[in-house]
C-alpha cells in the first residue's frame, strides 16, 4: 500500500482512483454520477476512499455482468 509519512493512504484523487481501477477519468466520473462509486468532498476537492474502491470491486465480483 502507498504511504505518506508512514501513514497508509486512505483518500485518492479521482485520477488516482481511475488509475487504480484501470479505467479512464471520464469513466470514473460516470460511475460517481451514477452512484455506483462513493466519494466525499473536502472543500472543493473530491476524494474516493480506498474502502469505497474495495466495495465497488467487490460489487463487480458479485455481479460479473457489471449491469447493476
Amino acid at each position: 500500500m502507498d504511504t505518506v509519512s508512514d501513514s497508509p493512504v486512505v483518500l485518492l484523487t479521482p485520477e488516482q482512483a481511475a488509475e487504480a481501477l484501470g479505467i479512464g477519468r471520464w469513466k470514473l466520473y460516470d460511475l460517481l454520477r451514477q452512484g455506483r462509486l462513493r466519494s466525499i468532498r473536502i472543500g472543493s476537492c473530491r476524494r474516493i476512499s480506498t474502502d469505497a474502491l474495495r466495495a465497488f470491486v467487490t460489487e463487480l465480483e458479485d455481479d460479473p455482468t457489471g449491469l447493476r
